[in-house]
């Protein structure tokens, strides 16, 4: 197979960076070394489960350049007043100080996948036997025209929580009596948590106490969305006459997005707007396109058993970054699909059992004030991708009872899987 001067070159930079630098060993010669590069819900459940499982038979580094990692999940509850952005905030000291974890703060800038090493920004090089990529997400550049990283601060994404959250909330309670907040939403695959139309919710949910006659408008690339039914539902029942859902059947296309003025322009019509939220086209983190494992979707497609790259089996990507099938790109499904891979790299480096893959997902989200909705699925992986062998989703109509107890259990969720990836 030949190989593209690109890929030469993406090549030979990562070469010359680990040449260049001293080499970070891993503790122990002949122990199984294990880097993982990013903190999130798929990096940080498979570093501390490959730590606790193998009882020190396999040494673990996590790559990870910040030191409080803010969920993407639950972020919107924070521009709806229903949290706090430091109940959002983990640190990674357990999963030192507890699991023997060597956390690296850092940026992985390479893979050089023939010496098994991982470059990173501040120097040196990091080897490994077996190496797992949850980068998360990156943004397609051009996707939304007019609107690039620079643009970030006058119309946020708000995709990564942290100061973009914090930015978009501060954007929405200063926006002017009756005032026009628009998203544009992003096309299929995306990032769910934190998801476009949880978001229109929350951020309706402030608008009415605070600016009850402002309008919110959503621009929409796609025909239809998740839960489409129960947002709208929620929508006409909590906010009337607030949300409108626009796709571009309906308005034409997306033509362009104007940060210094304000505007978005579709279809020919020039909207002014207070705020505008502009949520790209996503790919895979930039790491799994640096180490050639992505498709030209911008995704890197897995062996759905054991969640290894089809391009390296050294290799494993989980999470928002993976090619994999049915599942949505949400912090559950990373967090599930890291036990499957703890368990096969476990048993790859010290011959443990290894079981078959059992992969699950749930997704809530909260409308208005205790009426929250949920979906979820099991899974199985079959030859060609993880495949939906059962789901659920709430009903429109549901009395509140319900919906406060959906509400509640996805805020013991949310306890339960922060426990299990910080510990």
């Amino acid at each position: 197979m030949s190989m593209s001067r690109r890929t030469i070159l993406k090549g030979a930079a990562v070469s010359a960076a680990v040449a260049a630098a001293p080499m970070i060993m891993g503790a122990g010669h002949g122990t199984p070394r294990v880097v993982v590069v990013g903190g999130g819900a798929g990096g940080a459940t498979v570093a501390r489960y490959l730590a606790k499982d193998s009882k020190g038979a396999v040494h673990v580094t996590l790559i990870e350049p910040t030191r409080t990692y803010y969920t993407c999940f639950f972020s919107n509850l924070y521009l709806g007043g229903f949290r706090t952005m430091d109940s959002l905030g983990h640190s990674y000291g357990k999963l030192a100080s507890e699991y023997g974890i060597n956390v690296v703060h850092d940026w992985a800038v390479g893979v050089d996948r023939d010496k098994k090493t991982v470059a990173l920004a501040g120097g040196g090089a990091v080897p490994y036997d077996r190496l797992v990529l949850s980068p998360g997400i990156d943004f397609v550049d051009g996707s939304v025209p007019g609107w690039d990283l620079s643009a970030q601060n006058r119309m946020p994404h708000a995709y990564k929580a942290g100061s973009q959250t914090e930015l978009l909330k501060a954007q929405v309670e200063g926006m002017r009596e009756g005032g026009v907040f628009v998203m544009v939403a992003p096309p299929n695959p995306f990032r769910c948590p934190p998801g476009p139309y949880e978001r229109v919710s929350m951020v309706a949910h402030v608008l009415k106490e605070k600016n009850p006659t402002a309008k919110i408008l959503i621009f929409d690339p796609k025909e239809k969305f998740s839960k489409q039914g129960l947002f709208q539902e929620g929508w006409e029942r909590h906010y009337p006459g607030m949300v409108t859902w626009l796709d571009a059947g309906f308005t034409g296309p997306l033509e362009e997005v104007r940060p210094e003025a304000m505007e978005v322009v579709v279809g020919g019509e020039t909207t002014k707007a207070d705020v505008v939220n502009v949520i790209p086209a996503m790919k895979a983190g930039r790491i799994a396109d640096i180490a050639g494992l992505t498709n030209d979707g911008g995704w890197a497609p897995i062996v759905p058993a054991t969640m290894q790259s089809r391009a390296d089996e050294n290799i494993y990507v989980l999470g928002d970054a993976a090619h994999q099938g049915d599942m949505p790109k949400s912090g559950f499904a990373a967090n599930s699909q890291a036990k499957v891979a703890a368990n096969a790299i476990r048993g790859a480096l010290t011959g443990s059992k290894v079981f078959p893959a059992k992969f699950t997902n749930t997704c809530w989200s909260l409308i208005d004030t205790d009426d929250g909705v949920k979906v979820g699925a099991a899974y199985e992986a079959t030859e060609e991708k993880i495949a939906s062998t059962s789901s659920f989703i709430s009903k429109t109509g549901e009395d509140a009872a319900l919906r406060k107890q959906t509400y509640e259990e996805s805020i013991g969720w949310y306890a339960g899987i922060t426990t299990d990836m910080f510990g």
